[in-house]
């Protein structure tokens, strides 16, 4: 499968922030999308998911795909956990094919155990992250998309959970936008101006 990304303009009232886009996103490769602030990142995920649409250009699926909107694991930007339900559950609601046990094993290789069982409300921001990244790579999907996953992840951390995405991604694709590329030397680099 490959997702096309196909003369993408984007504008928000008179701020134009993307224009004649293009990119083709294909299995087993990974990018990285990058860019100062505002330069249309998330506008771009936003449309490659389909939560929002271009003003002109297209965003499709080329190849034989099951689904008419893309399978993906993902992680937002903004924090998408429920705030009063611990760790496991916030990863295993997503999927009735995600098991407490399977996630539980998932989590403790990146966080305490005590971390696990309270709400994530009271988790740290670092913590709160690793929470959705395990969810993401949970879910069973046929692509991973990442916005800055790695923000306030310490750099120990974030040398530990690059294999495990990595890992996850199997031979779907995998696209992290990202204002911070170090470390991601493995992916293509796709800089919007």
């Amino acid at each position: 499968m490959i997702i096309e990304i196909k003369d993408v303009s984007k504008s928000f009232g008179e701020k134009r922030v993307l224009e004649n886009f293009n990119l083709n996103i294909e299995d087993e490769h990974s990018y990285v999308i990058t860019g100062e602030p505002g330069c249309g990142k998330t506008t771009l995920m936003r449309l490659i998911l389909k939560l929002d649409t271009p003003d002109e250009g297209k965003v499709g699926l080329l190849g034989d795909y099951k689904y008419p909107f893309i399978n993906a694991g993902v992680v937002f930007q903004n924090d998408r956990l429920v705030e009063s339900l611990n760790a496991i559950t916030n990863v295993t609601m997503v999927s009735k094919k995600i098991f407490r046990e399977t996630v539980t094993e998932e989590l403790l290789k990146f966080l305490p155990e005590e971390t696990l069982t309270v709400p994530v409300r009271n988790l740290t921001k670092s913590q709160r992250r690793v929470v959705q990244i395990i969810r993401a790579c949970a879910i069973p999907s046929d692509v991973l998309i990442m916005d800055e996953p790695f923000d306030g992840i310490e750099p120990e951390l974030k040398a530990k959970l690059i294999p495990y995405i990595r890992n996850a991604q199997g031979k779907g694709s995998l696209t992290i936008f990202t204002r911070d590329t170090a470390d991601l030397d493995f992916a293509r680099i796709v800089e919007l101006k």
